[in-house]
């Protein structure tokens, strides 16, 4: 049991079925500094945690859907094939749903199964697929930790949360924050039309340039997939200097 363990039960539900009582405005000024400790404690322990593992695919997507899904289908084939082909980790925020099958994929070919999850009031969201999981109380540094330094991100058909974490990774690689990398969409019959907006209303609008339609890839190919992955290169993050060269 890692030092952010908890011991609150550990549930297998939706989030969206689960009590969460939000934090109030008086609350959070009040416990501002403790906060603040806690929330750097949090991403040095995540930070440790994916050093254990330098080389692993991110997977995202939505939490409802069932192994009978073909959605649920395709995230767990392709969890067991970035193991079996590549030896890479699977990484998941450790819930259900896509997150779920791609762990399972990984965990029934031996692989390493890694989960980010998150505590609730109540409760903990867990699968029972993951070999290895670091638990966090904050949403916010849980993604960044999910989104830190894989050699690729691959999204599955999702709601919100889906849809705010591929806009963040294309968006730091829009501006140059971090470097250009593997974002693949699985399921085109869910993505095309959300590019179709794209081009109609923020190019048509001119809120973005055409070349930022090709930060990512849109695919059904799980061996297109497995490539892109494949040709990848290894990542260790993004190096920031300043003008002197010295490391920040």
């Amino acid at each position: 049991m890692n030092e952010n363990q908890t011991d609150k039960p550990i549930v297998n539900l939706p989030v969206r079925d689960l009590y969460i009582e939000p934090l109030t405005k008086e609350e959070i000024h009040k416990t501002a500094i403790e906060r603040v400790h806690f929330i750097s404690k949090e991403f040095t322990a995540g930070f440790n945690f994916l050093e254990d593992s330098p080389r692993s695919v991110t997977i995202f997507g939505g939490e409802h859907f069932k192994e009978t899904d073909p959605v649920y289908e395709r995230a767990r084939s392709l969890g067991a094939r970035v193991v079996k082909d590549l030896g890479y980790s699977i990484l998941t925020g450790g819930g259900s749903g896509v997150m779920e099958a791609a762990n399972r994929g990984a965990f029934e070919a031996n692989g390493e199964s890694l989960g980010l999850t998150i505590e609730l009031p109540q409760h903990q969201i867990q699968n029972l697929y993951l070999t290895k999981n670091i638990n966090f109380h904050y949403f916010f540094s849980r993604k960044v930790c999910l989104t830190f330094a894989s050699e690729a991100y691959v999204f599955f058909p999702g709601g919100f949360g889906t849809f705010d974490e591929f806009f963040e990774i294309i968006t730091l690689v829009q501006t140059g924050k971090i470097e250009p990398i593997p974002v693949v969409l699985v399921g085109s019959d869910f993505w095309n039309p959300l590019v179709e907006l794209m081009k109609k209303e923020m190019l048509g609008r001119g809120t973005i340039e055409e070349s930022n339609l090709s930060l990512f890839t849109i695919t059904d190919n799980e061996d297109e997939i497995i490539d892109i992955i494949r040709n990848a290169p290894v990542r260790n993050g993004k190096k920031f200097t300043h003008s002197d060269d010295e490391p920040r």
